[in-house]
């Protein structure tokens, strides 16, 4: 069986002057030196059945249609020991995962490799002996954890009323759209025995998320950290802020009042009311696993992990992170 060859540029170009002689496709195989089968399977990839040149083979479009093809063609990845180190590097500070590894190296056009190929990898070198593997035998601990407990729904709140609250079906449905900057969803991160927190400001559309450390639960507290953050903003940029029915946030008048903002309130023990928020908390907690006591940790190191967050690929964005999403967001408005 003769072996199928792809044809060279200049072949193509011979190929479409010889098919308007209108001879046989076997005498130009013979002429152009390939096997039949190979002007046959040209001319069925690389002759369109629609458009202004249907049914016509045009030397300079198929090349054209090859080299893309070719581009895009998956090609066999080796994990070489940079690319090892990059990933788990990766995937021990930034907590990425095997699928946003993949992603994101494809996208910055650094390397194409599956995400099926990274794990393969990581349980390769759990359960093995090799001295290749053995600083890569705990990178499995770094992979995500999905299981979690879900709050028993409850209507009824026994942690006493907050002023002025008004709840979540009064918000403006544009909020839901997800389609603007400035719908602020807001929740406490707690530390080990919930002596620490972090206050975590996550916006919905691009998901730039804000953490600020903070020394108690404390309305007054909460309400300073949230003003100094935010005031930064140019006043029209905060439209709503939604916060759960902690009474940390008794104090929502005030930041709304100061931010030009309106504020609203989740139905009680409805986590996915703040599912934003929650999302990414769920994200820092791979940073601060819950028994962390948030006490010990540096200012330094949770604007770190901010860092981190705000770069991480989203998939939802096509593994875009969140401030690539808000800079084209914002250059859409200006233009």
């Amino acid at each position: 069986m003769k072996k199928y060859k792809h044809l060279a540029p200049e072949q193509r170009y011979q190929l479409s002057a010889l098919l308007e002689t209108k001879i046989s496709k076997t005498q130009i195989a013979v002429i152009i030196g390939v096997d039949r089968s190979t002007i046959y399977r040209e001319l069925q990839r690389n002759i369109p059945e629609r458009g202004s040149t249907a049914k016509r083979y045009i030397a300079q479009h198929a090349q054209n249609k090859t080299d893309k093809r070719h581009r895009e063609k998956r090609k066999a990845m080796v994990l070489t020991d940079e690319l090892k180190l990059r990933i788990s590097g990766l995937m021990m500070h930034e907590k990425w995962s095997p699928e946003l590894i993949a992603k994101r190296l494809a996208a910055d056009g650094e390397c194409q490799i599956s995400h099926e190929t990274i794990y393969k990898w990581i349980w390769t070198a759990k359960h093995s002996n090799r001295e290749e593997h053995k600083e890569y035998k705990t990178l499995c601990k770094h992979l995500r954890y999905t299981g979690r407990q879900q709050k028993r729904y409850n209507e009824k709140d026994k942690r006493g009323a907050i002023i002025g609250r008004i709840g979540i079906d009064k918000r403006p449905k544009i909020v839901e759209e997800r389609s603007r900057i400035g719908d602020i969803e807001v929740d406490l991160m707690m530390g080990s025995n919930h002596k620490s927190a972090l206050l975590v400001m996550t916006d919905r559309t691009t998901l730039v998320t804000m953490i600020e450390k903070l020394k108690s639960k404390n309305a007054e507290e909460v309400y300073q950290k949230m003003n100094t953050r935010l005031i930064r903003f140019d006043s029209s940029w905060i439209k709503t802020i939604t916060f759960d029915n902690g009474k940390e946030f008794a104090y929502h008048h005030k930041i709304g009042k100061d931010l030009n903002a309106s504020t609203y309130f989740t139905r009680p023990y409805t986590s996915q009311d703040k599912g934003t928020v929650e999302n990414r908390i769920g994200v820092i907690r791979r940073f601060f696993p819950k028994k962390t006591d948030l006490r010990n940790i540096s200012e330094a190191r949770i604007k770190e992990v901010e860092k981190l967050l705000n770069y991480r690929p989203i998939r939802k964005f096509n593994y875009k992170n969140p401030i690539e999403v808000l800079h084209n967001k914002i250059v859409a408005l200006i233009g």
